[in-house]
């Protein structure tokens, strides 16, 4: 029997359960992260077994949002490189645009020494998602150094961007949540590929590591995947060395990279996403 749609299964386990608004979300900015890919018929378990301990995000009425983002690196892929090889201070910086309500921010993440991850963010409305303002670098250069005691790197450019769907689920206890990504794509302006709709991408968000979220997905026999949304599609559209992301990527993206009409740059700028990258 095939698996259900991914997109439509989250739909309907958000649907199904109490909804929480945004101000009463606490950020979790500082955390540990947990990656998992699941079938959708797994999804359908984990979400049984949760039951009624998480609530389901809802803004504006929704419950799954679309969002958009992207992201930034050195011409010669300095941020993919860190991270293809496991460097223990590292970063990633983009824009992230919350199509559905919540607006567009800067956003850099930052991994260093204790193992968890970092995010910083500033407000980033009305500048186009693809740009960085001077104060959008001065914000990079000062949390870098002050951070990471990192120099930022003098030149840094678009480079892809990512389409997806989310459901976000909140542990009632407010120390963890579990966002549920489906309907991915990677995309470059030239090219793009999709994930497989039948698979959802969980990334488990808690303050230790050892949410609930984990501990039924251990039971269920699935285990943590090292993935990166930016490296796989670094990886996928410039066939770069994937390393230890191969096997994610040989499951997740099945379609190939293929090349972009213009009837398809002209539906993603309909739907609200970047697509002049360069």
């Amino acid at each position: 029997m095939a698996e259900p749609y991914a997109n439509a299964l989250l739909a309907g386990v958000a649907a199904a359960v109490p909804a929480v608004g945004l101000e009463d979300v606490p950020e979790l900015l500082s955390r540990v992260d947990c990656k998992y890919l699941v079938t959708a018929s797994t999804m359908a378990r984990l979400a049984a077994e949760l039951g009624d301990r998480f609530l389901a995000l809802r803004i504006e009425g929704r419950r799954q949002f679309r969002y958009t983002s992207t992201y930034f690196d050195t011409p010669g892929l300095l941020t993919y490189h860190q991270h293809r090889q496991d460097r223990r201070r590292r970063f990633k910086l983009r824009t992230r645009t919350y199509l559905d309500g919540g607006g567009q921010w800067l956003e850099l993440k930052l991994s260093g020494a204790r193992g968890g991850t970092d995010k910083h963010r500033m407000p980033y409305d009305g500048v186009p998602g693809d740009t960085l303002t001077s104060q959008a670098l001065d914000f990079v250069r000062d949390t870098l150094l002050s951070e990471l005691r990192l120099i930022a790197p003098e030149t840094l450019q678009p480079v892809l961007a990512t389409d997806y769907k989310r459901v976000t689920l909140v542990d009632r206890s407010g120390t963890a949540r579990v966002t549920c990504d489906t309907g991915l794509v990677f995309r470059d302006g030239a090219r793009s590929t999709p994930a497989r709709g039948d698979l959802v991408l969980l990334e488990s968000k808690s303050v230790d590591g050892k949410a609930v979220v984990d501990k039924v997905l251990r039971g269920l026999g699935v285990r943590p995947v090292s993935v990166s949304k930016y490296c796989l599609a670094v990886a996928a559209l410039r066939e770069l060395p994937a390393n230890r992301w191969h096997p994610v990527l040989q499951r997740y993206l099945t379609h190939g990279v293929r090349a972009r009409g213009a009837r398809s740059v002209a539906s993603d700028h309909a739907a609200g996403g970047e697509i002049r990258l360069s």
